[in-house]
């Protein structure tokens, strides 16, 4: 189970990262330097592995959220790099939550409950369908409203399962 942590700001910068002396990989990996709205800044190391919430492509201005596994070792510099598992590009039409959901589908932070309709895409990361209950999964879910409770309901527009 991967432990979700995000970081959401402002790309201020998207460049090339080498990962190879031999020029192996070479424009295959990016760097990705993102800063909140205190100041703080993260890089992001952008891999072809990196998902890419709708496939959206990122450059300077854009508003985003990087993923990273909070468990997973990083290197002690300033500022903080961390391996991206899913960046999500944000915008004002729908929300995204990426965390693990229980065998009741609510959230690992307990902060939202999805409640499934017939008509829910549920999705691998390859775009295939995922035939199985998605509770107790690492989860990327695109909604729209909730409810105000505690924790908020969502009917999601999309699942995405990151197993």
């Amino acid at each position: 189970m991967v432990n979700f942590q995000g970081f959401r700001g402002t790309v201020t910068q998207v460049q090339e990262f080498n990962i190879g002396q031999n020029g192996e990989g070479a424009g295959c990996y990016k760097l990705l330097t993102v800063e909140d709205t205190q100041g703080g800044i993260v890089n992001f190391v952008v891999s072809p592995t990196t998902y890419f919430v709708y496939a959206e492509i990122v450059r300077p201005g854009d508003l985003v959220t990087g993923y990273y596994d909070g468990d997973a070792p990083v290197p002690l510099i300033y500022p903080p790099q961390y391996q991206a598992l899913i960046v999500v590009k944000e915008n004002s039409f729908e929300n995204v939550k990426v965390d693990f959901f229980d065998s009741q589908l609510v959230s690992r932070d307990g902060q939202l409950k999805l409640n499934l309709s017939p008509n829910t895409p549920v999705l691998l990361r390859n775009w295939q369908p995922f035939t199985r209950n998605p509770a107790n999964h690492n989860l990327i879910v695109i909604y729209g409203p909730t409810t105000r409770s505690i924790p908020a309901q969502t009917t999601p527009s999309e699942v995405i399962v990151w197993c």
